[in-house]
């Protein structure tokens, strides 16, 4: 079994300093720690759903990537702290051997927490060694591979924050993650923006960092469409639930529509009415629905309803695309530290606010490989490619992505069915 192999389209393939590297992966490691200090020890071992892991399973699981694709592959007769680590802490790698059962993951009290943050202290010691001492050669074979470990980390440092929600919004104390004061933002008009048709190039080049799935660059003809200027608010959404949207069937794709109905949903997850008032758990804990705050936590299926309700529908991927072309990679993001979308603090006028960050824009494409693509070999193409099956594409980062880890043809992807990450939507129609 081959790991190791690059191939022509892995943007990573540009080699750094080994200090800058080595300062990266300081740096990313750290950060993914930092985000559980506010937690108790038994906030680390919680699983709330099958699709949350355990606080303790993310720190675990992007320390064995780094061992499992370097430190296995690279150094002769490596020890790790326990076998058995491998078999826990794989998640979906079907080429490197079996996996525990990802919904059973909260059964398992061992290891202990303690163990696991000794794992990572194990493994970033022999990381770092490795890198000062490796060879040119195999220096230029893993430092690839690093990197894609290192944007790993960060997609787990966000589903970390994704799921330790999910998990303390079960407890009826209403737990504070951290207490955060959000910014105030008045009420914006919504204004609508043109963009022109034409054969628009979509994708990435390669020549920074990108995963194999936002590559090759190819064209791509858009029909004149236009994107609203600012994000869908609570406020908008509140409108849509009063209209009696939730049950109104004409309103929602088939599947959609049985996903409501056996789910009961009423409103986004994480809305609770309490003597006829909305209220939002938030990581800051629970607070009143913020009228101006972008809505969050809703379906594909919730978003394509709102924008059918609306007169409007979601942009596909490629107009997103081409809509932030000059557009520079600001906003709420994880490092803001606010943990929560915030309200449009600026005037909208006839810009595009609130592209990147905040909540992650659910578009009407479903998840495909672009012509030309070609996965990874070995183990590491498992990453993207076999997920291009029921999945629909969301972009622009959120409020819990790091801003170092977006660019304007990232590709995020989740079932259309899914609520607990930070989606939203914004709305897109054609121009007549």
């Amino acid at each position: 079994m081959t790991l190791n192999k690059t191939s022509k389209n892995n943007s990573s393939n540009k080699l750094i300093p080994r200090n800058e590297l080595i300062q990266r992966f300081k740096s990313v490691r750290s950060f993914t720690e930092d985000l559980t200090k506010p937690l108790k020890t038994e906030d680390f071992v919680i699983q709330s759903m099958p699709d949350v892991s355990p606080t303790k399973w993310h720190l675990g699981h992007t320390s064995w990537f780094f061992e499992a694709f370097v430190l296995n592959d690279a150094i002769k007769n490596y020890k790790t702290l326990n076998p058995n680590y491998s078999y826990i802490f794989n998640s979906y790698y079907v080429l490197m051997g079996e996996r525990f059962i990802r919904g059973n993951r909260g059964f398992l009290s061992r290891p202990t927490v303690e163990d696991v943050f000794n794992y990572r202290n194990f493994v970033d010691e022999n990381i770092i060694q490795f890198i000062e001492e490796c060879s040119e050669k195999d220096y230029q074979k893993y430092s690839s591979i690093l990197k894609i470990g290192l944007n790993h980390e960060q997609q787990h440092q966000e589903l970390l924050l994704t799921d330790i929600k999910h998990v303390l919004s079960f407890n009826p104390l209403n737990p504070v993650y951290k207490k955060v004061k959000i910014p105030f933002g008045k009420k914006q008009k919504l204004n609508w923006l043109t963009f022109e048709e034409g054969v628009y190039q979509i994708g990435n080049s390669g020549i920074n960092f990108c995963y194999d799935n936002e590559m090759p660059l190819h064209k791509q003809y858009l029909q004149t469409f236009q994107l609203s200027s600012r994000l869908v608010t609570n406020g908008e959404y509140l409108e849509f639930i009063e209209s009696g949207a939730y049950k109104k069937q004409e309103l929602w794709l088939s599947d959609g529509w049985v996903v409501v109905e056996k789910e009961n949903w009423e409103a986004p997850l994480y809305w609770k009415k309490i003597e006829n008032k909305w209220w939002n758990f938030t990581l800051s804990g629970l607070k009143e629905i913020s009228m101006n705050e972008p809505v969050t936590h809703i379906s594909y299926y919730e978003a394509d309803a709102f924008a059918r309700w609306a007169g409007g529908r979601l942009p596909t991927e490629f107009e997103w695309e081409v809509a932030v072309k000059n557009i520079k990679i600001k906003g709420n993001f994880v490092d803001n530290k606010h943990y929560h979308p915030i309200p449009c603090v600026e005037n909208t006028s006839y810009e595009l606010k609130q592209m990147y960050g905040d909540v992650w824009e659910w578009t009407q494409s479903a998840f495909l490989p672009y012509p030309g693509f070609k996965p990874l070999p070995g183990a590491l193409g498992e990453y993207n490619g076999k997920f291009m099956s029921g999945q629909m594409v969301l972009r622009g980062g959120s409020c819990a992505t790091c801003s170092n880890h977006i660019r304007k043809t990232y590709r995020n992807f989740f079932p259309p069915h899914s609520r607990w990450q930070f989606m939203g939507l914004r709305l897109a129609k054609d121009a007549l």
